[in-house]
């Protein structure tokens, strides 16, 4: 891993190898003076990613469809100014901690004592609380650039009692585009004090383009028979419910909005898709040779009219699938283009919703002198 602070300020020269290239520019300043870079990734399939140090945002992903025309398959927005205003409701490609999805009440028990986080969606503590992961300006601590691959990791330290949570976390997060189309997230995370971390990316995707409409027509597979069903306010009751014979049975490709309407009462309570599901092939022992955690299939989406696909892999238990259901066409995004709901939909890779306050749910706690390091990869491609 190579520091940029040894580097000098600008353009960084395009990585010398025929795979993939890093360039780093100026995205922007936030509004209380700080500068935020922007890191872009292309290999030579087409596909280029792009991330911003304010909130580890993951503000384009453009990937050929079957005919080689590339288009950005995420949503966001076109200024950090934006990003700013309007991401924190919303999450825009941002990384979530220290507690992505939510917890009951905003408290939960741990080292003998009660911990009170702040409430952000109505009785509940969500993604961490105002202000978290998602609204900082991320410290860029290095660079890679290897044969087939290049990679920029981003940390942020949150100070011990930051939105209520214990002890001080330092997270790195490391972006990586491989010359095989594959973009692999690795998040590391340390404590001097123990406390409960969840920690995932929140890309909403639509494979027909950012600006393409809805997402109903593309297919989407869930390798998970079981769910996490919730209550009125989106606290897992803390049942495992089986799939079989409801809306929730993703298990074969199925477009996403042929049981979106369906009164079910999962999809009524949610306003359609945003549940977890436990996936099935969950393994946290599953290490390679190196003893690093080995991602496993979780989900599939493709896009008919284009031919686009993803595919997730990830070492985490759960997946959040979510069809922007908070979207109501209040807000301008990339283009100007007025988003609304199912003009996305999102892969959460994480642990379980209100894991701290479900002993029978994998654990989140954190403890000193441990490091937690879960992998999430999206690959893409077209047929």
């Amino acid at each position: 891993m190579t520091s940029l602070s040894s580097r000098p300020s600008g353009r960084v020269a395009a990585a010398p190898v025929p795979g993939v290239s890093l360039a780093e520019s100026a995205y922007g300043t936030t509004r209380d003076g700080r500068a935020v870079g922007e890191y872009t990734f292309s290999n030579r399939h087409g596909v280029t990613l792009k991330v911003i140090a304010y909130g580890g945002i993951v503000t384009a992903l453009h990937v050929p469809d079957r005919h080689g025309e590339a288009a950005d398959i995420v949503l966001g927005f076109d200024t950090l100014g934006d990003y700013e205003r309007y991401n924190g409701n919303i999450h825009f490609g941002a990384l979530i901690g220290r507690y992505a999805n939510r917890i009951a009440r905003g408290r939960f028990e741990l080292g003998g004592r009660s911990w009170q986080l702040p409430l952000n969606d109505g009785p509940n503590t969500l993604h961490g609380g105002p202000g978290s992961f998602d609204a900082q300006v991320w410290s860029v601590v290095g660079t890679h650039r290897g044969a087939a691959a290049a990679s920029v990791t981003l940390r942020y330290v949150s100070p011990d009692g930051e939105n209520g949570f214990p002890g001080t976390l330092t997270t790195d997060v490391t972006y990586t585009l491989t010359d095989d189309n594959a973009i692999r997230i690795d998040y590391r995370a340390t404590t001097d004090r123990d406390t409960v971390v969840n920690l995932t990316n929140h890309s909403y995707f639509n494979l027909g383009g950012a600006s393409s409409g809805n997402v109903e027509r593309q297919l989407v597979q869930i390798a998970a028979s079981r769910f996490t069903p919730t209550d009125g306010t989106s606290i897992p009751t803390g049942e495992l419910a089986n799939v079989a014979g409801t809306p929730l049975d993703l298990r074969q490709p199925t477009p996403i909005g042929s049981h979106l309407r369906e009164a079910h009462p999962q999809l009524l309570l949610a306003h359609g898709y945003d549940q977890n599901w436990v996936l099935d092939h969950y393994d946290p022992n599953r290490r390679d040779d190196g003893g690093r955690p080995v991602p496993v299939f979780a989900a599939r989406a493709s896009d008919p009219a284009s031919g686009r696909w993803l595919e997730i892999h990830t070492t985490q238990p759960g997946l959040q699938f979510y069809t922007a259901n908070g979207l109501d066409g209040s807000v301008a995004g990339k283009g100007g283009t007025a988003y609304r709901q199912t003009d996305a939909f999102a892969f959460e890779a994480e642990h379980f919703p209100d894991s701290p306050n479900h002993p029978s749910f994998p654990s989140t706690t954190l403890k000193p002198g441990e490091t937690l390091h879960e992998v999430t990869v999206w690959k893409v491609g077209a047929h």
